[in-house]
């Protein structure tokens, strides 16, 4: 008898036992089920914000895009100082084939949005090289004349976008005799203006 009544009382504690092993499984299974789908969603989200990061880091294209719209923005705040991004001093030999003349000319870029002048920086060794073949093309008679100063503006404008993929047409850009001239959507040129600080030629 006391023999069989110890060996219930032996059975009891292992069942207990077991219970509470059953129940440490599963809260450990749950915490590890939980941490994982948690450790999912945290790297899902990392995942986008690095593709995000990485459309943003294409950089110029992408965003050059982003600031060649059809149409034209809205107007600029008057109450806000526009934005201006000074060149370096220009100095060229010019195209003169009877004497040998060179320009020096200061430029400086008006443009509508302080973050595009920031972005134009990150370009500047390629907008100063075809400012600069566009300098060496010109005669001292062309840009003597206020119309050749005009239309060096333009040019102007139109090399200092093309870097970063925006293309503008410019009278340069009219079609051969005989071509039709393909229509084409107007596209917006965030340089508002190109000032001239500078302006000599020897």
């Amino acid at each position: 008898m006391s023999a069989a009544a110890a060996a219930p009382a032996g059975d009891a504690p292992p069942k207990k036992g077991s219970k509470k092993l059953i129940i440490i499984v599963a809260v450990v299974l749950l915490l590890v089920l939980g941490g994982g789908g948690a450790a999912f969603f945290m790297m899902k989200k990392k995942a986008a914000e690095e593709e995000e990061e990485g459309s943003e880091a294409s950089g110029g294209h992408a965003k050059a895009a982003a600031h060649a719209p059809a149409a034209k923005p809205a107007k600029r705040d008057p109450s806000k100082p526009p934005t201006y991004v000074p060149l370096d001093p220009f100095v060229v030999n010019l195209a003169d084939r009877d004497h040998e003349r060179y320009a020096q000319i200061g430029i400086t870029l008006e443009v509508d949005d302080p973050k595009f002048a920031e972005e134009l920086k990150g370009f500047m060794p390629a907008i100063r090289n075809g400012i600069l073949m566009t300098l060496s093309h010109k005669t001292a008679a062309e840009l003597l004349e206020r119309e050749g100063k005009e239309k060096l503006a333009e040019e102007v404008m139109r090399e200092a976008v093309r870097p970063l993929g925006i293309d503008i047409d410019t009278e340069e850009d009219e079609p051969a005799p005989g071509k039709k001239k393909r229509k084409k959507q107007p596209v917006y040129n965030p340089v508002q203006q190109v000032h001239f600080s500078s302006f000599i030629i020897q």
